[in-house]
């Protein structure tokens, strides 16, 4: 019982520690960051998307709305990243079951191992949902449907460029 609950501390201690470090090296730096004027990484979803398969659901749903909220008053952008972030957080199950099938139901997956295939089309469907929600409600018309695809998708490849590098920095070492 002591055990589990350690873990469990030891858990909770880490999720704190990167939600706190992704959202300082967003607004500290990957916010300064606008390459051509529309491209803009955003690796501060990696919380959401590393946040472990068991965890508490409501739990993320909240941590994902006050992550998207802090932006979003950083930024002051109205709404746009908190909605996005709970958007992710909430269809978050579905893409892991899409992406890796009965695996994400026995809670064997590990997003910080080797770049498999299934771990990619993880992460690529979930920086497009947070991106293509963020475009699309940033922009809020559809007369700029190509502009939103665009940034859409050059900043998803930015964003998954700087994710990936950050998975490889933070990954635990093997023991």
């Amino acid at each position: 019982w002591k055990k589990s609950r350690k873990k469990m501390n030891s858990a909770l201690l880490n999720n704190i520690a990167r939600f706190i470090l992704l959202l300082a090296a967003q607004i500290l730096l990957f916010n300064n960051i606008n390459f051509l004027g529309f491209i803009n990484p955003y690796p501060y979803i990696l919380f959401i998307i590393l946040f472990p398969v068991n965890g508490n659901k409501f739990g993320l749903l909240a941590a994902s709305f006050l992550i998207g909220l802090l932006m979003d008053m950083f930024l002051n952008s109205g709404g746009v990243h908190a909605t996005s972030c709970l958007i992710l957080a909430f269809f978050r199950p579905a893409i892991f079951k899409f992406s890796f099938g009965l695996s994400y139901e026995y809670q064997t997956v590990r997003l910080n191992d080797v770049v498999t295939p299934e771990r990619f089309s993880f992460l690529f469907l979930a920086v497009v949902l947070h991106h293509i929600t963020l475009f699309i409600l940033e922009i809020f018309t559809l007369n700029f449907f190509f502009n939103i695809i665009v940034r859409t998708l050059l900043s998803t490849l930015f964003t998954l460029i700087i994710s990936l590098l950050i998975i490889y920095l933070i990954k635990p070492n093997k023991r």
